[in-house]
Parts: C-alpha cells; structure tokens; sequence
C-alpha cells in the first residue's frame, strides 16, 4: 500500500515538474507606467478589462492632470474643462470611456466622462450645487457615479445617464453622501460616508453597518452588485478593509501588521479583493485577498522578485474584472519617483497545465493542494 502511494506521489511530483518546464516561458509582469512629460510623479485609480490605465499624473508645469494609459500609446494627458487641474478614475471594461474631475475655466472641479471621440464632457451638477467629481462608470461606459458639493463641501451621491442626466440618489446621515462604486450594469451603487451604503432603484439606499465603530465607507462593488468592499472602524476605531455580503454582513479582512487597512477595488466575481494597510514597520502596503486563501497577503511580498531593488508597491486602487491586472502606485527604484504600476498577474489568461489554484503560476502551492486533497470525490 505504501508502495502504492509513493509510486502515485512520484507520478505527481513528476507532472507537476513537467508542468513548470511547459510553462516556464509564461511570466507575470509588473510595469511602471512613468509620468507625463517632464512630470515627477504619478498615481493609478483604474483599470479596464483589456489594461487600460487612468488616475492622475503632474505635467512639466507642476498641474495635475487626468491620464489615460495604453501599452501601445503610453500615458495620454486628458485635457481639462478650461482649467488647469484633472483627475481620472473610473474606465469602462473596453477602456474607452473614463470619468473623473477636471477644473473649468473658472476653477471649479466638475464631475467629466471622457472618450476619444467627444472629448471631456462636464456631466453638470445638481440643484444647489456648483461642483462635483465623478468616481466610477459601468462596465458599458453608460452609467457614470461620483459626488456634486454644494456650499462648505457637502456632498450628494449622484448617478448619471445621457437620458436622464444627474439623478441625487439620497443620504444616510448628515444629508451628505458620495457615490463611490457601481456594478457592471449601472443599478447598483455603493459610497458613503460615515456609513457605506448600497443603494438600488427598487431598494433605496442601505445602510451596510460597520466593524464596531462608528464609520465606513464602501469604494468598490462586484459586477452583479452582490459584494462590497471597503473600509470601517472597528471597536478599538482601527480602519479595517472590508467585504461585505447580503448573507455575511461585514467581514473585517484583516491586515498585514499593522493597525490600518482599506479595500478599493474587487474583481468581477467578488472573489478577489484589493487595497492597502500598513505592516508591522508602518509602511503602506499593496494586498491583495482572495475568498481562497481568506487571508491578506502583501502584493510587495509575493511579486518582489519582478521588482528593481528598493521599488515597493505601496497602494493598489483597482483590480480588472478578471483579476488579472491590478494597479495604484509604489516606489520606482529606477527613477526614484511614486510611480503608478500595472502589475500582470496572469489570473485571467487561460489557466495552464499544472496552475491548479487559478493564480497564474505553477509552484508548491499547486502540488500541495492535490497532495492534501489527493483521493477526495469531486461533486
């Protein structure tokens, strides 16, 4: 019998060797997408199902400007309404359609939807508001959310289509709210703050609790709306990052030592969640979570060796739908700027021979999972 055993072991050892020798020419990748001309620094806040980049970088004047990044075009500066300042944050899956703020000519921040062909469109605002700045835009690029401020910077949650322009979608407290996520198809979005809300035309805006304390606030949502991630205070009033579910509530995702963490983004599936928190050092850290493995795990850490000595992944904004591409920003050694990165984690390409946890690579993980599972019935 042990025989037996040995013999099935060695059958497994070896095809999982022979797995890694047919997949040792795939590789994952991290890039540092660099500044605008002349610019020192810059910061990504989305990503599209194909890897188009958005977020904000300085240009060669010091400004603050929206910028739209491809691997073949590189870091495109946005425009502005007539100002001098822009900022982008949201992408539609197919890349073409991005949303953020930019100042007009009379300063003032406006909420804009952006494509190639219609340039930068100031989405308006509400009644007794002047400005505003718009956070996340559904997968067709249709449905835009984001926030319109009246006077001393209050806030209301907005929702825009091109038919019906900007709809006020209510408040929990205070009379304030933000739009900061929305799902796939445009119906469900989620913000705060003070408390993180998910709000549906049929249901109205709810109130997703906290960890304890007294604060939350939800930045991100799964395609079919179901999962909401985030950040909440606990008892002791430490930021955790958070996922929440209609069946589970709340779920405190940890951190990666230290006493401060908040999540940003989620895949399509609500599976895969990202943000920051600090280690035991207190130095700001990508993670990344999986429903998987239930456990934070620092992107830095597991990704360092596509890295130049001395650069570090500091924040990850967003996730794709798939999971495959994850981006923020980090250290870039070579250049010695904050830089924002795409970090290509394979998850989304079709899974290779021997990638049995679906993350993009063949290692131990892989043949530990069939070890410990060797001779259990599949349903």
């Amino acid at each position: 019998m042990m025989q037996m055993v040995h013999s099935r072991f060695n059958a497994l050892l070896s095809a999982c060797v022979l797995s890694l020798i047919a997949t040792a020419g795939w590789s994952q990748s991290i890039t540092w997408l660099g500044t605008l001309p002349d610019g020192t620094w810059s910061e990504a806040y989305g990503v599209s199902a194909n890897g188009v980049v958005v977020g904000g970088a300085d240009n060669a004047a010091g400004q603050r400007r929206a910028f739209r990044w491809t691997a073949s075009g590189g870091m495109q500066d946005l425009g502005t309404l007539g100002g001098t300042q822009s900022e982008a944050y949201g992408v539609s899956a197919d890349g073409r359609v991005v949303v953020g703020w930019a100042q007009n000519a009379a300063g003032v921040y406006r909420a804009f939807r952006w494509t190639a062909s219609g340039g930068m469109q100031d989405l308006g605002t509400l009644p007794n508001t002047y400005s505003g700045e718009a956070y996340a835009v559904s997968a067709d690029g249709a449905v835009v959310v984001g926030v319109a401020r009246g006077s001393g910077g209050f806030g209301y949650a907005f929702r825009w289509t091109a038919s019906g322009g900007m709809q006020y979608l209510d408040a929990l407290y205070n009379d304030r709210s933000e739009a900061r996520g929305v799902s796939a198809n445009g119906a469900v979005v989620v913000g705060g703050p003070w408390r993180a809300f998910r709000w549906t035309p049929a249901t109205g805006m709810q109130d997703l609790g906290h960890l304890g304390g007294s604060y939350s606030v939800a930045y991100g949502v799964s395609a079919n709306g179901a999962v909401v991630v985030g950040g909440a205070n606990n008892a002791r009033y430490e930021r955790r990052a958070f996922r929440w579910t209609a069946s589970g509530g709340m779920q405190d995702l940890g951190h990666l030592g230290g006493s401060y963490s908040e999540a940003y983004g989620v895949s399509a599936d609500g599976s895969v969640v990202v943000g920051w928190a600090y280690n035991a050092a207190g130095q700001r850290r990508a993670f990344r979570w999986t429903a998987s493995v239930g456990d934070m795990e620092n992107l830095y850490a597991t990704y360092g060796n596509l890295l130049t000595p001395g650069s570090v992944l500091e924040v990850a904004r967003a996730i794709s739908p798939d999971g495959r591409y994850i981006v923020g920003w980090g250290i870039n050694a070579a250049t010695g700027r904050r830089e924002a990165f795409l970090l290509d984690t394979g998850r989304g390409r079709p899974r290779c021979n021997g990638d049995v946890n679906g993350d993009g690579r063949v290692d131990d993980a892989d043949l530990l999972e069939v070890l410990f599972n060797f001779g259990n019935q599949c349903p």
